[in-house]
């Protein structure tokens, strides 16, 4: 491997026009592609199998236009004012009947003309259902105590799909589109809100807010430039060059301009999620740095410390921390792809186009970097830096990091208790851990999805922002729904201890599917919802027993509440698949027994502290000025996967770059904790330096306006933070040094077995040397 390596990377030095035109051509091709085929991405999650989406496929074939996504809009005046004067009444019907004409908006006035009802028939059986069980309800206890509201009424006749609050201050418009938002035109939303805009006109005093699906907010925003901005000073300090530091960031930034565009551009084909981009982005930007880092690092130490020339130096640098590169961006990219077996269509399609992206970052770092270090040449370490270098002692310049690890290796016990300590405390809250899709409800206060949040909770109970949608057939295949039979149904529902409202929707057209509205008491991401949508979905349940009918449930909150559930189903089995594989690349590279098995439990301490400090912030709100947002609420329920796949990865490759430099240490002729202390000196800074910018780029993502992308930058750049610093620079050297020379130690027969890899290139090393005495020999034997 670092024999190839190194002949790659002489042959892009000699050759630098050749290599980057070829990477140059591959980016043409991408543009060109993105410009034929267009962008195309949505938000939509779905995970098939999910007995919601089982609902909804079947809505989808029996009755398309009640399959689609539901939205609201909150009206609103101020506090002492009423909506229900005759100028604010005619502006909201105006208002609604606007947005019952926009495309893609179901006029539930042509459902219930299906089901021989009129709409406000339909609208009345829902309310008067309603108010009976609050009336039976008065002297009992209840958990969340719903106030009274009633249907918007404009000359005796009730605007469909309107309720009014008690005091009149808040109206709520509840509507469904016959597509899933992910997949309507941009241009409907944008109409809707446009339509009901018009009751704010002529001083009417009306607010018109509109739920948190009808407002797009931009995944990223401007403060993930401050990441890059750190990162390019760390490069700076750390290769003393602003020349050496330009190139890692060039070579990331080359890549993801190829992964992101020509995932953009087959997003035609493959469906792509909006949060995909953004985690290769980030995925690629860190990677992509850190490679580089450590290529340009080897070879200027190469020049400065052994005197070889810059095209010597760049391709042995390719051949040694080139294969380090390749081995820990193909961990990674096993921890991504092992995200496929899981079989949620979404995420695979994520772990595909990020793995993609550090492999695209590899190919970069071996290839366009060494020909961009061609067009350099000899000016990567500038005279100021190599007579800096001749001048200085090398032991002074690594002062601290020796210091540093003898302490460690002299307190190892202490060290080793004291870590275990501070991150089991830390993960604690783990095990108080919610999973969800963030909601209104997590919203910073100033947007307008958490003012018509609160402003639903005040009016008329939190379960209004998670309106679910039941579908409703008869146990026996040749019964149909007759009116009375309908509206035994619906009171049966209204009894439900946990539901607020049931207004029926309509039926098909062969009368055996009713489709209706149910509004729970408690909010879309309390547990209570939970057990509400499993109550109504068991077969065994009175209401399904008493109406002889059978209950699917879907509707955005029972679509979270599946994919939580299947997500953390999921879990365990993809994380024991990525360790098993990853530890067989561990041992392939180290081999060792001790050393993957060490690397592994260390992981295991650093996600469990990650997951515990992200819940305390974000679920529990913990320090939340500080990172810019207002609220705590669930964590996103796909986060832990995503996030155990990318740290596993990238924790690996810290172990990769400084275990493999204890092992060098040790293969020639560093014993005991000598090995640990000399291979720890010389791998220390630079691992150092890539985890300051891998945190620093991550980071940037945390104060992006989208909650999703917080929540994933957060827990990226607290976990590598506490596996780089805590667990590797720290934990690691203490436990090695525990073992010694044992950590090395490999049975014979599976050391007959296991292929050697040359990982740091010691073959590569012993036959350029060889190659140069011999060089030199046949030089001074040769005649003048």
């Amino acid at each position: 491997m670092s024999t190839f390596l190194y002949k790659l990377g002489k042959s892009a030095y000699d050759k630098p026009w050749q290599f980057l035109i070829g990477w140059i051509a591959i980016l043409g091709i991408v543009i060109a592609m993105l410009a034929v085929n267009g962008i195309h991405s949505s938000s939509e999650m779905k995970i098939a199998g999910t007995e919601s989406q089982k609902v909804l496929d079947q809505l989808t074939k029996e009755l398309p236009e009640a399959s689609g996504g539901q939205a609201s809009i909150a009206f609103t005046v101020p506090e002492g004012e009423r909506l229900d004067t005759p100028e604010r009444l005619a502006l909201i019907q105006k208002a609604v009947n606007d947005v019952y004409h926009v495309d893609y908006v179901i006029n539930p006035a042509k459902l219930a003309a299906e089901a021989g009802l009129s709409a406000s028939e339909s609208s009345q059986m829902g309310t008067a259902a309603a108010q009976a069980n609050q009336g039976t309800q008065t002297n009992q206890p209840s958990t969340a105590e719903i106030p009274p509201y009633g249907p918007l009424m404009v000359d005796g006749v009730p605007v469909i799909g309107v309720m009014l609050s008690s005091d009149g201050s808040l109206a709520l418009f509840q509507f469904q589109f016959t597509e899933q938002q992910a997949s309507l035109p941009k241009s409907v939303p944008d109409a809707v809100v446009n339509a009901v805009a018009a009751v704010e006109q002529n001083n009417s005093g009306i607010t018109a807010i509109p739920s948190d699906s009808l407002k797009s907010t931009p995944a990223i925003g401007s403060t993930e430039a401050i990441g890059l901005l750190v990162a390019a000073v760390v490069l700076i300090i750390t290769l003393g060059s602003v020349v050496a530091a330009g190139l890692p960031l060039l070579t990331a930034l080359f890549g993801v301009a190829i992964s992101i565009g020509g995932a953009y551009a087959l997003s035609k084909f493959i469906a792509i999620n909006d949060i995909t981009p953004i985690l290769a982005i980030m995925i690629g930007l860190a990677v992509g740095i850190d490679y580089s880092l450590f290529i340009v690092n080897r070879q200027r130490r190469m020049i400065l410390d052994q005197g070889l020339s810059a095209r010597e130096a760049a391709s042995r640098a390719v051949g040694t921390a080139g294969s380090a590169v390749f081995f820990a961006g193909l961990t990674v990219i096993i921890a991504l792809f092992g995200m496929l077996v899981i079989g949620i269509e979404f995420l695979s399609t994520m772990a595909m186009v990020a793995g993609v992206t550090v492999f695209v970052t590899v190919l970069l770092a071996l290839t366009l970097l060494p020909a961009l270090l061609g067009f350099v040449g000899e000016r990567i370490c500038s005279p100021k830096v190599r007579m800096k270098n001749s001048s200085t002692d090398h032991k002074a310049q690594h002062g601290f990091s020796i210091r540093w690890v003898k302490g460690t290796v002299k307190y190892r016990w202490l060290i080793i208790i004291g870590v275990i300590i501070v991150l089991g405390t830390a993960a604690i809250p783990v095990t108080k851990m919610e999973l969800g899709i963030p909601s209104g409800a997590s919203a910073n206060l100033d947007t307008a999805a958490r003012q018509s949040y609160d402003a639903i909770s005040k009016g008329f109970g939190e379960g209004f922002n998670g309106p679910l949608l039941l579908v409703g057939e008869p146990q026996n295949a040749s019964d149909t729904f007759t009116p009375e039979k309908l509206g035994s149904l619906v009171q049966e529902l209204q009894k439900h201890d946990n539901v607020s409202l049931v207004t029926l929707m309509g039926v098909n057209k062969t009368g055996d599917m009713a489709i209706i509205s149910l509004i729970p008491k408690t909010g879309p991401t309390d547990l209570a919802t939970k057990d509400l949508v499993n109550d109504l979905r068991a077969p065994e349940s009175s209401i399904a027993q008493n109406n002889d009918v059978k209950l699917g449930v879907t509707g955005f909150t029972a679509i979270n509440i599946d994919m939580s559930s299947k997500l953390s189903e999921a879990f365990p089995l993809y994380v024991g698949i990525i360790v098993i594989l990853s530890i067989i690349i561990l041992l392939l590279v180290f081999r060792s027994i001790i050393v993957p098995i060490k690397a592994t439990v260390g992981f295991i301490l650093s996600i469990l502290a990650t997951f515990g400090l992200t819940t305390a912030v974000y679920q529990w709100g913990w320090m939340h000025s500080l990172f810019g947002f207002d609220t705590g609420g669930p964590l996103l329920s796909f986060m832990p996967i995503l996030v155990t796949g990318i740290l596993y990865g990238l924790a690996m490759d810290y172990q990769v770059f400084l275990v493999s430099s204890m092992r060098e240490s040790y293969v020639h002729g560093h014993r005991g904790t000598d090995s640990v202390v000399h291979g720890y000196d010389l791998a220390s800074r630079i691992v150092l330096a890539a985890a300051v910018i891998m945190v620093s780029v991550f980071a940037g993502f945390i104060f992006a306006p989208d909650a999703m992308i917080k929540q994933i930058g957060f827990a990226l750049a607290i976990g590598i933070l506490i596996d780089a610093f805590i667990v590797r620079m720290t934990l690691v050297p203490a436990v090695m040094a525990v073992f010694g020379d044992k950590a090395w130690w490999l049975p014979k027969w599976l050391d007959r077995i296991l292929p050697n890899l040359d990982v740091e290139g010691d073959k590569l090393i012993t036959a350029l040397n060889a190659q140069s005495s011999s060089d030199s020999k046949t030089k001074a034997n040769k005649p003048a």
